[in-house]
């Protein structure tokens, strides 16, 4: 019970916690609700982290796998978001889809060093998200969400100020590059924390913000603690629907959460398309009827 079953409970548990809410923060402030680990390229820098210090520190610590990986997924993270800042066709779907070919660029990066390296079979084990592996020991980096996540509590309505854009936050006083770079360190860290001891665990920040911002709306203070607690009643039924599939045996929980996630994503992406176009067609009706009445 205290080797293995509570640390695996507790483990599923915080990552749902940590992603949700790191995919909420990245929403908030990139100003889209199809940005998250998955499609901003967290999760492909933070294994590229760690494949780094594999290669460079084959005896490092897991604490020391953790900052390689916090960096490189701050990095790739930061380089997104800096790249998506100057495109100036910012659709709801065009992001999300620049994000995930970054994402498998660096991906590629990945697999061409672990190949360079001979590195390919130890990569494999953090590619692959399943919690069968999470014991007393080895485990306890998660609980760095814990933190993460009440600090991103106080700064909820600095993360809401900056996702209004610039110049809105400086007329409110707010250092919009310092908040922004906050922001995304603590989804950063998240992230890496949760791939150092699970592996790669896709679409829990992208498919569980939005459903709860459906019925709770975008303010992340009045949303972080519903989004925190969906997102461990997700997982924890991915990993439950995992081990009775084929029972004794047990599918890794990264293929649940990415079939189920892969159906809700194309759904919220439909869903969303066809909002924009309602949009589209009820302006051009107004400026229709507009141009109607100046003519008479």
């Amino acid at each position: 019970m205290l080797i293995s079953r509570l640390p695996r409970l507790l483990a599923v548990l915080l990552t749902g916690v940590g992603m949700s809410v790191a995919g909420l923060i990245m929403q908030q402030l990139c100003m889209n609700k199809f940005v998250s680990p998955t499609t901003g390229a967290t999760l492909s820098s933070a294994q590229l982290g760690i494949l780094i210090a594999l290669v460079f520190m084959p005896r490092s610590t897991l604490w020391s796998r953790a900052a390689f990986a916090f960096a490189a997924a701050l990095a790739g993270t930061c380089a997104f978001v800096w790249f998506i800042q100057r495109i100036k066709y910012k659709d709801a779907a065009m992001t999300p889809l620049v994000g995930m070919m970054f994402g498998n660029v660096i991906g590629g990066a990945t697999s061409f060093l672990a190949y360079r390296y001979g590195m390919t079979q130890a990569l494999s084990s953090w590619l692959s998200g399943h919690f069968a592996l999470v014991i007393r020991g080895r485990y306890e980096i998660v609980y760095l969400v814990l933190p993460l996540i009440a600090i991103a509590f106080v700064f909820a309505n600095h993360f809401n100020i900056v996702g209004m854009g610039k110049d809105f936050s400086r007329n409110l006083g707010v250092n919009y590059n310092f908040i922004l770079f906050g922001g995304l360190a603590i989804s950063a860290a998240i992230t890496a924390s949760v791939v150092v001891v699970v592996g790669s665990v896709p679409y829990i920040g992208l498919i569980v913000p939005n459903i709860v911002s459906m019925f709770r709306g975008d303010k992340i203070r009045g949303s972080l603690t519903d989004t925190a607690l969906c997102g461990a009643i997700f997982t924890l039924a991915c990993d439950l629907i995992g081990r009775v599939v084929i029972a004794p045996y047990e599918l890794p929980v990264e293929l649940i959460i990415g079939i189920l996630g892969s159906v809700a994503f194309v759904a919220l992406l439909i869903r969303r398309l066809k909002h924009g176009r309602k949009h589209i067609a009820l302006g051009r009706s107004s400026r229709v009827r507009a141009a109607a009445g100046g003519i008479q």
